[in-house]
């Protein structure tokens, strides 16, 4: 359920605060009244969750001093100024100063709770990517997400840690869905440019003469600046580097040129077309293609990722299941297999999808995780497996792992039930939890 949005109301005369307060509340936000600008600068800082509704006019520090001292803290808080009438001026040169929008008194209450909707949306955007910007730049926060424990991803991990401190160019190559933005953004958070610019651009979505504009410029009259510029410090990712024309592979290999070493704006180039008999060295111009290839990163495909299939799947399924508010499919023996022996030629992406569906089927009580992997390979045969083939005792202590992993999470690490639901003692289950690399206290 959305939290409902703040709103600061800050009015010298009480009725009027009062009035506004209650309009609002009645509109489904949550008010909270001051009698003076100083009073109310006390409770809103940066990342004030919310919109201010303030009047002009006041006794002590008006509400334009007010207004300058707010955009000097949170330039992107909304904040609605209410003006008397024939103080249109006034109000104008508050919106120059960052004003979200202005109300002449005698004002409309339907008016108001319209502009304060608008002004809230702005606000949850401004605050939700915030709070994305800060993920992407925290390696912490990032590198968990990059989650699964076989060799190839223990590997990625490391190469992104290695060459996240590295200052040289990046191309990222790997089949579609298996998360190669994911570490682009990887690598820039646990490098050196953490914090600073991260700009991501696909040469494939624009013409070749748009995509010119918004890489190099010159930008039209109050567009926004180019992203050669706009990324300059930081990391630019360039995605579907194979679609770039050649005219635009010689003004980047300008560039980057021209930038000399070390290099202040890093490129991340992504490949992302695997035509057959293709690769991304036969799309670009050599020069280019071994400045961007210096570093390169090659994401494993889903399929050789062994029990990280389901380690992501009861992971995702979790996830989903919180969301529509209903229980998470049980995986049987059977279906563990036939997940571990999918092709997944869509990879993550495509699990992502299977893991939705396969909550949805079980919140309706019908269908089963192996109607799902035939529906989405129904261009394939049914019962393709992988190619790497593995013994009989690999699939079942995957299983065993996941189905420990999963009880332990649905009983928040509990043993006493885990042990119950299982019909394993402590012994054997301490054994084997000590065997997968399962620890209770991140399960609490």
């Amino acid at each position: 359920m959305t939290r409902a949005m703040k709103v600061a109301i800050v009015d010298d005369e009480q009725d009027m605060r009062q009035s506004i307060s209650q309009w609002l509340a009645l509109s489904g936000f949550d008010t909270e009244t001051y009698a003076s600008a100083e009073e109310a600068l006390k409770s809103i800082g940066s990342d004030y969750p919310g919109v201010v509704v303030s009047d002009i006019k006041m006794p002590g520090m008006d509400g334009m001093a007010f207004l300058k001292r707010l955009m000097s803290v949170d330039g992107g808080l909304p904040v609605i100024m209410i003006t008397g009438h024939g103080d249109v001026p006034m109000a104008v040169e508050a919106m120059r100063v960052g004003a979200y929008d202005f109300l002449e008194k005698p004002f409309n209450p339907d008016r108001m709770t319209e502009l304060t909707k608008r002004a809230s949306q702005s606000r949850r955007l401004t605050l939700d990517n915030r709070a994305l910007r800060k993920e992407l730049s925290d390696g912490t926060v990032i590198m968990q997400k990059l989650i699964g424990s076989s060799p190839a991803m223990e590997r990625l991990r490391e190469d992104i840690l290695d060459l996240g401190q590295a200052d040289g160019h990046v191309l990222i190559d790997g089949e579609t869905g298996t998360g190669k933005t994911l570490v682009a953004h990887a690598l820039h958070a646990v490098g050196p440019r953490a914090g600073r610019k991260f700009c991501v651009q696909s040469c494939a979505a624009y013409s070749a003469e748009m995509l010119a504009t918004r890489l190099f410029g010159p930008m039209e009259e109050g567009g926004h600046i180019p992203l050669v510029e706009e990324a300059r410090g930081g990391t630019l990712v360039l995605e579907d580097i194979e679609a770039l024309s050649h005219p635009l592979q010689s003004r980047l290999l300008t560039f980057i040129n021209d930038q000399g070493t070390p290099a202040e704006t890093r490129i991340v180039a992504i490949c992302n077309d695997h035509e057959q008999g293709r690769t991304v060295e036969d799309s670009l111009r050599p020069d280019l293609f071994y400045r961007l290839a210096a570093l390169k990163i090659i994401l494993p495909p889903l399929r050789q990722r062994g029990e990280d299939i389901l380690a992501l799947f009861a992971r995702l399924a979790d996830q989903f299941a919180e969301e529509y508010g209903c229980d998470a499919p049980q995986v049987t023996a059977q279906e563990a297999a036939q997940l571990l022996q999918a092709p997944w030629p869509g990879n993550v992406r495509q699990l992502i999808n299977v893991a939705e569906r396969a909550v949805l089927q079980n919140r309706r009580g019908s269908g089963s995780i192996a109607s799902l992997l035939m529906a989405e390979n129904e261009e394939t045969s049914p019962a393709a497996v992988t190619t790497e083939g593995k013994p009989l005792k690999e699939y079942v202590e995957s299983f065993e792992k996941m189905l420990i992993d999963n009880t332990m999470r649905r009983h928040k690490g509990a043993i006493t039930a885990v042990m119950e639901e299982l019909c394993l003692p402590r012994r054997t289950l301490n054994e084997k939890m000590a065997k997968y690399g399962l620890q209770r206290s991140d399960y609490l």
